[in-house]
């Protein structure tokens, strides 16, 4: 199966406030092997980024100034993405922000099937600290790289997370195909917006212990 992998970085957190992505990164992996195919591009938000954002990434306004914009990568990006599964951590907050820079566009929304890492750790880690840094953590993975925030450095270690949490006890979600998401503190409250949401299948775990069983070991995935 085809999956990709996909971090956003933005000039804030509220869509309401005018908040535009600044940064996509997307990492194609197959039956849970990375492949060599990746998706990256900054981007022009066409408005200043917040100081808070600026903390979180490191992107100024002159950097960002003279990147593309959306409209010219975005046709790229949805051919990258289209008929793959989605794997984001905090999901609701890419889709959320992919979803609204479409929809300047006047462009249908994102309907690929997502798997939100954040949702499945809270699952399997209740009452644990479940970021990705804390994920790295807890599976011994480096993220000394990561610095600040940076899609592509982000994607690559969560493409790592993903595949240890394949390999703990699967969670208990409740699965909705078509469900309404509200703001929770980072969201616009625009329900004009679906995810999907689906847990690991049986095929998907087997893959998985295929694949720690053969050339690789585990947390090394270069």
């Amino acid at each position: 199966m085809l999956e990709v992998v996909l971090d956003t970085e933005t000039t804030g957190l509220s869509i309401r406030e005018g908040h535009r992505i600044v940064e996509i990164g997307c990492i194609e992996i197959k039956d849970l092997i990375p492949t060599k195919k990746k998706f990256h591009c900054y981007l022009n938000p066409e408005r200043k980024v917040s100081e808070e954002a600026f903390k979180v990434h490191g992107y100024s306004d002159d950097f960002l100034s003279k990147q593309k914009k959306f409209a010219d990568i975005v046709d790229e990006f949805l051919k990258f993405i289209e008929g793959k599964r989605l794997v984001i951590h905090n999901a609701e907050f890419d889709i959320g922000h992919l979803n609204n820079e479409l929809s300047i566009l006047g462009k249908k929304k994102i309907n690929e099937e997502v798997i939100d890492t954040l949702q499945v750790a809270r699952e399997k880690f209740p009452g644990s600290s479940t970021s990705l840094d804390a994920l790295c953590k807890r599976y011994n993975i480096d993220n000394s790289r990561r610095e600040k925030h940076n899609a592509v450095i982000d994607c690559e270690l969560l493409s790592k997370v993903y595949i240890n949490l394949l390999d703990q006890k699967e969670p208990k979600l409740e699965l909705n195909t078509s469900q309404d998401y509200s703001e929770k503190n980072t969201f616009s409250k625009n329900k004009n917006y679906y995810k999907k949401i689906i847990k690991p299948t049986d095929e998907d775990l087997k893959l998985h212990q295929s694949y720690l069983k053969r050339e690789f070991k585990k947390n090394n995935f270069n």
